[in-house]
């Protein structure tokens, strides 16, 4: 009897690759590509432009064992799967795949799934397709669109600026939109003024007090109040204080407050941060854990959620019964909405056929698997189911109430209005597990009023004038930034986390307080951009580009003239700024330490990064190495922990007396002791703090950061 051949299938990453191992069964192998297999050169532009743009891949050398691997794996199987990610980035690692391997005799089949379950598995292999090549020349667009401006600016700012440094199409828009805010900011003039708030009570019935407190909006025929300074606020105040209250107007209304839809990539990196504070790419790097499969116990290697890059909020029709069902056992009839909700994609360029990112089974509930998941893990999971189930559950209905008060002053002076409101919760439908969070500049403040109608005679308790200064528009945060680029349609689901980590990495955005602030090397590579290349910093054109790769992707555009017509004035700009772009000294960045002569220490930047220098170096050749110092102590030696880099360019803190002392931790470490224990603090979700031997957790200050020696 004539042995059967097996299936090979390929995917991306070995925890992919045991989650569908346990579902497919004995007739499939699987294999994982550890991704792209084939790129573009590291050591040169990789894209003929004289030859229509045909760019020339290569397989790294890091890859030339598991493409050795891959074909001999290859060799007698009936069928190679290729199971690679639902976007173009997968769709294009497919094609890679296909082509260094290079295997005429066995058949390939693309297999596409939103969800790692049996029961999306089984049906994406009975509905297998070739490999669609508009999805590979869309992300293949990308990639060399991307490598053009990479490689033809990057060497005008390594000559002009500082070696290392790099330009992309993406992040220079995002540097951009940082280092205009922040110039706003700096112009930014406060402008005095007041608010007077009246505490008040009801005259009738006799003995009431409960108080509340009403602002003053305008006078009493609408006229706008402006109260500029401390006396004007007090001249006010004293009128004021001799007028009689009572209320002219007092409106409720019922109000509906709809769930949230279930989350898209933006909107989970954007309530990951403000909830979680969990940077974009840790979350998802979290999230794609929870798609490819974590182990839960006797269950096996399970995919917990969706996919996690989309950007349609569309969810299965199954997926919706089961959360209605569960809502219904769960919380009670009156929490199902009469009718299964579904949300329009409010994305530009979304694409309906993708899924949001929701759990794959709705019963299986948070607390259910918390034993199995670490805990960003469990974090990320929580909030991703929450956000899913109440998306379907009923809507909250609100009292809202507005009351208007007249404010009657004697001797034929103005009159004003002064209004307050409350909001009374009647029914709390989805908010019983789950609210959007909102960013500060968006919260709502209402105070709570006493039963209030047309006509009742007021007490004044006292009049509150407040100094207040107009404030600058805010900072960006991880979140506002992504809010900002997908409003424009600037980038995509798979874009958001690493342009947001390069500008991060090449140091030209700082985090402080989780607020993104240009560097001064930022600010100058942002403005040498700016002047040469004004498209490449502009929102609408790079947008356009945007737009352009999906209509590649819908076989409504030629790739290569895509790329053509972006490439012809690029080049004009190319020429015009070699002959003209000046060269820009940035200024030492000036440390409190010094040198042996008494000289202040420098941080300059050199072939292998910072090191700190005499200021006048080269004349004084005394350099030391650059640390960060934390002021933390090392709980080993005593000695202190400094901020490092590891050779993946990840941030971890050891002990300057390394490599005597070994100890290391990936936490920030805090100057400050436990105050239970004494024991090293580290840093805890932004700005608090959590004992590395006891259970303490509490807030604390940041610690000033400097340069020291090593």
């Amino acid at each position: 009897m004539k042995k059967k051949l097996k299936n090979l299938v390929i995917v991306e990453s070995p925890a992919k690759a045991r989650t569908l191992s346990r579902i497919l069964g004995g007739d499939y192998s699987l294999m994982a590509s550890l991704g792209h297999v084939r790129d573009l050169p590291k050591s040169q532009l990789g894209v003929d432009i004289e030859n229509g743009f045909m760019p020339k891949y290569v397989v790294p050398r890091a890859k030339s064992k598991i493409v050795r691997e891959l074909k001999e794996a290859a060799k007698g199987v009936a069928t190679i799967y290729l199971a690679t990610d639902p976007d173009r980035e997968g769709e294009a690692i497919s094609w890679h795949l296909a082509t260094v391997m290079k295997t005429n005799t066995t058949p390939y089949r693309r297999v596409v799934f939103h969800e790692i379950t049996e029961e999306a598995i089984k049906h994406a292999f009975q509905h297998t397709r070739p490999i669609d090549m508009q999805l590979v020349n869309a992300q293949q667009t990308r990639r060399i669109l991307d490598r053009l401006v990479g490689y033809k600016i990057s060497p005008l700012l390594w000559r002009n600026v500082r070696g290392g440094l790099s330009a992309g199409r993406v992040q220079s828009v995002a540097l951009r939109i940082i280092v205009d805010r922040e110039r706003e900011i700096e112009k930014f003039v406060p402008v005095e003024y007041w608010t007077i708030e009246a505490e008040l009570t009801r005259k009738t019935p006799p003995g009431e007090t409960a108080a509340f407190r009403a602002l003053l909006v305008s006078r009493l025929d609408g006229t706008k109040l402006a109260i500029h300074s401390q006396s004007e606020a007090t001249e006010l105040r004293d009128e004021l204080e001799q007028a009689d209250f009572s209320v002219s107007k007092a409106k409720t209304k019922k109000l509906t407050r709809q769930p949230a839809p279930p989350f898209i990539t933006s909107s989970l990196q954007q309530e990951a941060w403000r909830r979680l504070r969990l940077s974009a790419a840790q979350t998802m790097a979290i999230a794609q854990q929870l798609y490819e499969g974590l182990s839960l116990g006797k269950e096996g290697s399970v995919g917990l959620i969706t996919y996690m890059r989309t950007d349609s909020t569309r969810v299965a029709r199954s997926a919706i019964v089961e959360a209605r069902e569960f809502i219904g056992q769960k919380y009670g009839a009156e929490f199902v909405p009469p009718h299964a909700r579904s949300f329009t994609r409010i994305v530009k360029g979304a694409q309906e056929a993708h899924e949001a990112i929701r759990p794959t089974r709705i019963r299986r509930e948070p607390s259910l698997i918390k034993q199995y998941l670490n805990n960003n893990q469990f974090r990320l999971y929580e909030l991703i189911w929450k956000r899913m189930v109440a998306s379907q559950m009923a809507a909250a209905l609100f009292d809202n109430t507005t009351v208007d008060i007249e404010a009657s002053c004697p001797d034929g002076k103005d009159d004003y209005l002064f209004r307050t409101s409350s909001s009374t919760l009647r029914f709390a439908g989805f908010t019983v597990l789950y609210t959007e969070q909102k960013d500060e500049a968006e919260e709502e403040k209402l105070s709570s009023l006493p039963p209030l109608e047309k006509g009742d005679e007021l007490n004044l308790l006292g009049l509150f004038p407040e100094q207040h200064f107009t404030q600058p528009p805010p900072r960006f945060t991880e979140a506002t930034l992504i809010k900002m680029l997908e409003q424009w349609g600037i980038g995509r689901p798979s874009t958001y986390a690493p342009t947001l980590s390069v500008i991060q990495e090449r140091e030209y955005v700082a985090k402080t307080n989780g607020s993104l602030q240009p560097t001064e090397l930022g600010s100058v590579v942002n403005d040498l951009v700016g002047k040469y290349f004004p498209d490449i910093v502009d929102l609408k054109f790079t947008a356009r580009m945007e737009d352009e790769l999906d209509e590649i992707a819908d076989e409504k555009r030629d790739w290569v003239g895509v790329v053509q017509d972006f490439y012809t004035p690029f080049e004009q700009s190319l020429n015009k700024a070699a002959r003209l772009i000046e060269k820009v000294k940035l200024p030492d960045e000036v440390t409190d330490e010094v040198c042996p002569e008494g000289h202040p220490m420098v941080i300059k930047v050199g072939r292998f990064g910072k090191f700190l220098a005499c200021s006048h170096y080269p004349e004084h050749k005394y350099t030391r190495s650059f640390q960060v110092k934390t002021g933390a102590q090392c709980p080993q030696c005593g000695g202190e922990l400094v901020q490092r880099v590891s050779k993946k360019k990840r941030t971890f803190y050891g002990c300057s007396n390394y490599p005597n002392c070994t100890f290391a931790i990936n936490t920030k470490p805090l100057p400050q002791p436990c105050p239970q224990c004494g024991s090293l603090l580290t840093e805890y979700r932004g700005k608090q703090a959590k004992c590395t031997k006891c259970d303490y957790r509490g807030k604390l200050a940041e610690p000033k950061v400097t340069a020291g020696k090593s």
